[in-house]
């Protein structure tokens, strides 16, 4: 069974709205609200290694899309399968740059492909398709980049209201950095 591995730049009162840039009133909360600090970013690298494919919502590939491909930094990413969660996407795969993404129909489809032989599934940004997951249990495990700010609005990676369980988490990993950054690693414990 391969792991499915929801990822996110998420503020300090749970917001993962925009925080590269987007229509979120403090869009690239990011890179404006804390001071870089490479050392904050290593999980990135290690999930470049880990990742065996990369799972999207519509909305976080229809941003990603359009620009992942053009980057040197995500080769690693660009090369390896690529899959959406989409019922309005027409036909069976979409553009990538010069590759494809495979579109899947449903959560029952992706339980289908966490079932088949490969490794870690990578979910970047799309929160909808994330609270989903987690609803259907089919998140194994969080790796959190908690930013030290506080956005007060926009689109939240736990949402009351959700059909998610009680869910209980193991800390697998933590860090702090000078500038107020965590990282936190939680497996869903079954």
């Amino acid at each position: 069974m391969r792991p499915i591995v929801v990822t996110e730049f998420i503020s300090l009162d749970g917001i993962v709205d925009s925080p590269g840039g987007g229509d979120h009133p403090h869009g690239g909360w990011t890179f404006k609200d804390v001071e870089f600090d490479v050392a904050a970013y290593d999980i990135k690298g290690r999930e470049t290694e880990q990742a065996s494919a990369l799972l999207f919502g519509r909305q976080s590939y229809d941003e990603f899309a359009p620009v992942w491909p053009s980057m040197d930094e995500f080769a690693t990413y660009n090369a390896m399968p690529k899959y959406v969660v989409s019922t309005t996407l027409t036909g069976d795969t979409v553009p990538w740059g010069d590759s494809e993404v495979h579109v899947l129909r449903s959560l029952d489809e992706v339980a289908a492909l966490k079932e088949t032989d490969g490794g870690e599934i990578h979910v970047h940004g799309s929160p909808t398709l994330a609270q989903g997951l987690a609803a259907a249990g089919l998140v194994d495990r969080y790796h959190l980049l908690v930013f030290p700010v506080l956005l007060g609005s926009g689109k939240r990676l736990f949402v009351d209201g959700t059909a998610l369980d009680k869910t209980k988490l193991k800390l697998a990993e933590h860090a702090a950095y000078p500038n107020g950054i965590t990282l936190q690693v939680y497996d869903v414990v079954r």
